[in-house]
């Protein structure tokens, strides 16, 4: 363990003095943000989020910039690259009928020497919803849930950031709470969940049950789908970024919707970052446009994260 004290500010780095220490201990961090603060923060460092530039890709900084963009802001954007293309006032582009918006679409489309069959989304900016620095405390809890359930805390931190962050709210398929459990995996992970007791909304029951989820179910199925294409995670494998990306997707979508789309249009032949980006341009089922934007939202929010430690930390803060 190593101290460092500069000022009043205290950063902990943790190696968490184990002899078989795994590949997440050497990057759980504990940070006091402010001088007045008494209690430090939970994170994990993402070191090849930066060292292997998933931070250069135009999806998660597109995903970047919609998270701090007004929900009243309309950006036009390309499908397929999240080019942005132009600003509206939200107000003004809903003022348009369909004819008019496709239309304009076709003025982009000529304007910025697009295919004439290139799609182009709008998309609403989203910085009501991704409230970050609400979700810091959620953030370190749910770091030493995981933890203690013997379960990489990557996914407690990538989850919450993204899923529901700060808040317990119903998804649009009936998810609920800060890990966004349905109530059929809830259950089988060991939540009660009926018309009297809802534990989903419990956040350390809740955490606990996604920590299972992901240790027994999604590590193991990612890895499974993975074998059938002769990729074969090991060692500290588990820890690399686009492997925890495949695990992600697992979450969100399913597995048996990762196995159709890696089967039916991917069939990769190896690992790595080109294997994350050519799932995003891939749709197959169940797996559509959702599925392909959660692990770029994962990585978005994800670089945030990293910028508002280091904001918070006032330049003074080594982590």
């Amino acid at each position: 363990m190593i101290l460092k004290k500069i000022g009043i500010l205290v950063l902990l780095v943790t190696a968490l003095n184990v002899q078989a220490q795994t590949e997440y201990d050497k990057h759980l961090i504990e940070v006091t943000l402010h001088e007045q603060d008494t209690l430090a923060m939970n994170f994990v460092k993402t070191p090849d989020l930066f060292q292997e530039r998933w931070d250069t890709l135009a999806q998660p900084s597109f995903w970047k910039f919609v998270m701090k963009m007004s929900p009243q802001t309309s950006i036009l954007n390309v499908a397929s690259t999240r080019q942005v293309l132009e600003l509206q006032p939200l107000k003004e582009w809903n003022k348009q009928s369909d004819d008019e918006k496709e239309a304009y679409r076709d003025t982009l489309r000529k304007r910025h020497n697009l295919a004439p069959d290139a799609r182009i989304f709008m998309t609403t900016g989203k910085n009501d919803f991704f409230q970050f620095e609400k979700v810091f405390p959620s953030i370190s809890r749910g770091v030493a849930v995981f933890a203690e359930n013997n379960t990489d805390p990557w996914y407690a931190q990538a989850i919450l950031m993204i899923e529901s962050p700060g808040k317990i709210a119903y998804s649009n398929v009936g998810a609920l709470g800060p890990f966004q459990l349905m109530k059929s995996v809830a259950r089988n992970h060991g939540l009660r969940v009926d018309k009297y007791v809802d534990e989903r909304k419990d956040f350390d029951k809740s955490a606990k049950a996604s920590a299972h989820l992901i240790r027994t179910a999604c590590v193991p199925e990612a890895k499974r789908i993975l074998r059938k294409f002769d990729i074969n995670v090991e060692g500290d494998m588990e820890y690399s970024l686009w492997f925890r990306l495949i695990v992600m997707h697992c979450y969100h979508a399913g597995a048996g919707n990762v196995n159709g789309v890696l089967t039916n249009v991917v069939k990769p032949t190896q690992g790595g970052q080109d294997l994350i980006t050519t799932i995003w341009h891939s749709e197959y089922g169940g797996f559509r446009n959702a599925s392909q934007n959660y692990s770029q939202l994962a990585l978005a929010a994800l670089i945030i994260l990293d910028d508002l430690i280091l904001t918070k930390c006032e330049d003074i803060c080594e982590y």
